[in-house]
């Protein structure tokens, strides 16, 4: 029996519903039409009894909305019954791409905006629900998870504020600190790493690379991203390098302490690919200086790996630095807002991670163990082993 075919063993927790907030609506389409399809498949004696009505259907998307009235202010409306479903809302709170109207302005959506809606729809619900579920593929405020002097502690907020109004499971990818689900000891809080889809996308989209330790190398490009670039080394069988920011303390530039240079820990690069790994690129000025760093220790071709590509900056540098060959390849999610400027580029590639999410939401609907999904190091192997047999 296949994996996912487990979830027959069990019943449903409930009606499944999804609510793709419209920061999320593509992603939440494509979820929806992979669920939908594998559900089709599935035979069981069960699945003409009431605990399975409702299982196969061509849409488990819900009817919800969020209108906004000239003064800004919003509400949360669902134009449908949710009694007795497991609900599972979709969020992307950095989707920047929509707009309302404030007083006749034009305002472009903040995470802020993002998170009030994800609220409002909370609330709309009603505690009617049976369980509701929250996927917020980048966790509201994570980067600022950790108290240094006398600063809000606004993730650790929102994630209780979410399980005081109802929630029970949070699934978020590559937070940038776990630990702040100690936040909400006794809620479910997931935190998923895309490793395996980004060797899938770059085996799909990379021609002749050796998977070796003498060919290829992977590079965490801050102490920050040790283990994520540890865990992707040690599944892959290469070595690892590291980058620390020397920092000028006596200097606040934009609120932190500028970087003077990055410092390389590491065997020798020369001749190697090397995939640079990180959970996010933001302005990308951390990763373009590492990637020129490699590239003067006479690296082969330089990958960009990054769950979250925010690119706050633009693109333009990062045409540049592909022109002048600092780098050879970007590969990030489809789990935040992706501009078609970005999808249309020569050294872009798409890792879609909405067939995953789609069977993380399958197996939570049947109340089983997403343990396996979490740990994919069985299925990388076997990626690896039909990789080199090609």
């Amino acid at each position: 029996m296949l994996k996912h075919e487990k979830n027959l063993e069990t019943i449903p927790v409930g009606p499944l519903g999804i609510i793709a907030l419209n920061s999320c609506s593509q992603l939440g389409d494509s979820v929806n039409e992979h669920i939908s399809k594998r559900r089709r498949r599935r035979e069981t004696p069960y699945q003409h009894t009431i605990a399975y009505a409702g299982y196969q259907k061509d849409s488990y998307l819900m009817d919800a909305q969020v209108p906004r009235f000239g003064s800004g202010e919003a509400k949360g409306i669902i134009n449908e019954s949710v009694r007795g479903y497991d609900l599972y809302i979709m969020v992307d709170v950095l989707n920047y791409s929509l707009t309302y109207s404030l007083c006749g302005h034009t305002n472009h959506m903040s995470p802020d905006d993002h998170y009030q809606d994800l609220k409002r729809i909370i609330a709309a619900v009603g505690g009617k629900a049976r369980r509701i579920n929250v996927i917020m593929p980048f966790l509201y405020e994570s980067r600022q998870h950790k108290r240094t002097n006398r600063e809000s502690l606004d993730c650790a907020l929102a994630l209780q504020e979410l399980t005081n109004m109802g929630v029970e499971n949070i699934i978020t990818f590559d937070a940038h600190d776990p630990r702040v689900q100690n936040a909400i000891p006794l809620k479910g809080f997931e935190t998923v790493r895309p490793s395996y889809q980004f060797i899938k996308t770059m085996f799909a989209g990379i021609p002749d690379l050796q998977i070796d330790s003498d060919h290829m190398m992977v590079i965490s490009p801050d102490e920050g991203g040790m283990g994520r670039a540890v865990y992707f080394a040690n599944v892959l069988g290469l070595d690892m390098g590291m980058f620390y920011k020397r920092r000028d303390y006596t200097k606040i530039v934009n609120g932190r302490n500028p970087i003077v240079a990055h410092e390389f820990l590491g065997s020798s690069v020369e001749g190697k690919d090397v995939i640079i790994l990180d959970d996010m690129i933001s302005s990308g000025e951390s990763m373009l200086d590492v990637a020129c760093e490699l590239k003067s220790r006479k690296a082969k071709r330089v990958i960009m790996a990054s769950t979250f590509g925010l690119f706050t900056n633009g693109l333009d540098k990062f045409d540049k630095a592909y022109m002048d060959g600092l780098f050879d390849w970007i590969t990030t999610t489809n789990l935040t807002y992706q501009t078609p400027e970005l999808l249309s580029k020569p050294y872009y590639l798409n890792t879609d991670m909405s067939k995953y999410i789609a069977l993380i939401i399958d197996t939570l609907n049947h109340d089983r163990s997403i343990s396996e999904l979490l740990n994919p190091v069985g299925r990388i192997t076997k990626t690896i082993e039909r990789y080199k047999r090609k």
